[in-house]
């Protein structure tokens, strides 16, 4: 199996040229990496005015945002993997085009299946370029500097989302929310020209990417894929098979049939789609878990606050944009200092900090109410931002410190796709939950009150895993 190293840079030793190249590289991927931050947080102004245009409830608007999580994370480990056998800046070069068709579907758009379908594509553009890149970063840099490294590339994303939203409020405001995928479809082409000229191919033996695709296992991907789906279905099934939520248990056996399948086909197979290796090993595993649960509490976050500021405070567009730039900002501000910490001190410290800092924040959130001062949700916003930016990079450092070279591919695509699992299982509980109180006769504020405190429980089972995050010096993937 080709390993995701061999890139045309040479191993970074540490002589001047070849580590100035790698950085040259590092900064380039920066691009590509900037467009699901940019995406997900414009989306996030979007998402209160397509809900009233469209007259949607909670839950089928969750599926608004769903329906772009989904299928981004479902290709992440397929991305992931292929790039163990693919050119990966070919592939960073496909989804940013795929991602430009979706910004323009989405500026199109005219009814609620065609938003849901312009999401998906750019969920299917967007996929690999976080695997792709934390791999490719990760074989660059030795073990000394991959912290920093990805503390660097990863603290892109909260940047950008720092003034995602302000953009996202000034142009809705101003054109509508069809406008706002204008600015990441600009993004998009100055990624690809930046990629096209600036990293360099992989070099290959000729006819040995269309033998791997040959070999590539369609089958595990396919009954994964299904078995995710279905899980996701069954949390918010009102709007796939119209059975109230958490009720359709067929689609909980379809999905827990499909995963026994699943482990069973893969154990079997010489090159199989994801390495038994990865999934037993236990460090991967309870740090993904980590990283799973910060991403269920920020996913459900994120679905939640826009709305709240629209319901019980009643912003503008512009206005609910400067409002998320604090969350995302702070975010900015601390990631690179989390690299850096767990560089210093390992993973444990800032990963338990940044998951008690959210238990902290869902608990706020639950004492707001419509008389709250918007300086008091601000301040929430922000410290927020810095419990997520200090778990990011250290839990980057550590899952692909557990790995082994040849399978960082795999294994980087394996772990950005059970992150985004906790993003859409957030997401979708968040709207089931909060439709369920409005049902109940809840009133709007005890509603999202309510709801913000059930988040809690997610970092909550994180921190407790966190205690578990050892060092090593050598990481293998036996663990």
């Amino acid at each position: 199996m080709s390993s995701t190293a061999e890139t045309d840079t040479a191993s970074p030793a540490t002589p001047a040229e070849s580590l100035q190249q790698a950085r040259q590289i590092m900064f380039s991927l920066m691009f590509p990496s900037m467009l699901m931050p940019m995406i997900s947080t414009m989306s996030r102004v979007a998402l209160p005015i397509i809900r009233d245009e469209f007259q949607l409830t909670a839950d089928l608007t969750a599926w608004v945002s769903a329906s772009f999580t989904l299928p981004f994370m479902l290709l992440m480990p397929v991305y992931g993997r292929l790039s163990d056998g693919v050119d990966p800046r070919r592939l960073i070069l496909m989804g940013t085009m795929i991602f430009a068709t979706g910004t323009v579907l989405m500026m199109s758009a005219t009814f609620v299946p065609s938003v849901m379908f312009g999401m998906a594509v750019l969920g299917l553009g967007v996929a690999g370029m976080m695997p792709l890149g934390m791999s490719l970063i990760s074989s660059l840099f030795n073990e000394r500097e991959r912290g920093r490294a990805l503390g660097t590339w990863s603290s892109v994303g909260p940047s950008t989302g720092f003034v995602g939203p302000f953009i996202a409020g000034f142009v809705a405001a101003a054109w509508g929310w069809r406008m706002t995928y204008g600015p990441p479809l600009i993004v998009s082409i100055v990624a690809f020209l930046v990629v096209w000229m600036r990293v360099p191919s992989r070099e290959r033996i000729p006819g040995q990417t269309r033998s791997y695709l040959r070999a590539f296992d369609w089958s595990g991907f396919v009954l994964l894929s299904v078995s995710l789906s279905s899980l996701v279905f069954f949390l918010s099934s009102r709007a796939i098979t119209g059975v109230a939520p958490m009720r359709d248990w067929r689609l909980l056996i379809v999905s827990v049939s499909c995963f026994l399948g699943f482990w069973w086909w893969e154990s079997r197979q010489n090159n199989p789609f994801v390495s038994t290796r990865i999934m037993t090993n236990v460090r991967f595993v309870t740090s993904s878990f980590c990283a799973s649960t910060r991403m269920m509490a920020m996913g459900g976050l994120s679905f939640l606050v826009p709305l709240y500021l629209v319901d019980i405070h009643h912003l503008e567009p512009a206005e609910l944009g400067a409002m998320l730039v604090l969350n995302s900002g702070a975010m900015a501000l601390v990631t690179r200092f989390g690299g850096d910490l767990a560089d210093r001190w390992g993973t444990r410290i800032p990963a338990s900090m940044g998951l008690l800092i959210q238990i902290s924040v869902m608990f706020i959130f639950w004492t707001l109410d419509e008389e709250t001062s918007l300086w008091r949700v601000g301040g929430s916003l922000a410290l927020h931002g810095v419990g997520a930016g200090l778990m990011l990079a250290s839990l980057h450092r550590y899952v692909m410190s557990t790995i082994e070279e040849e399978y960082r591919g795999a294994a980087a695509g394996v772990y950005s796709m059970l992150r985004f699992v906790g993003s859409v299982i957030g997401t979708s509980l968040c709207g089931v939950l909060l439709q369920a109180h409005l049902d109940a006769g809840a009133g709007e504020v005890t509603a999202y009150q309510d709801t913000f405190v059930i988040l809690a429980v997610f970092p909550v089972a994180g921190i407790l895993v966190a205690q578990t995050l050892k060092e090593k010096t050598q990481a293998s993937v036996a663990g």
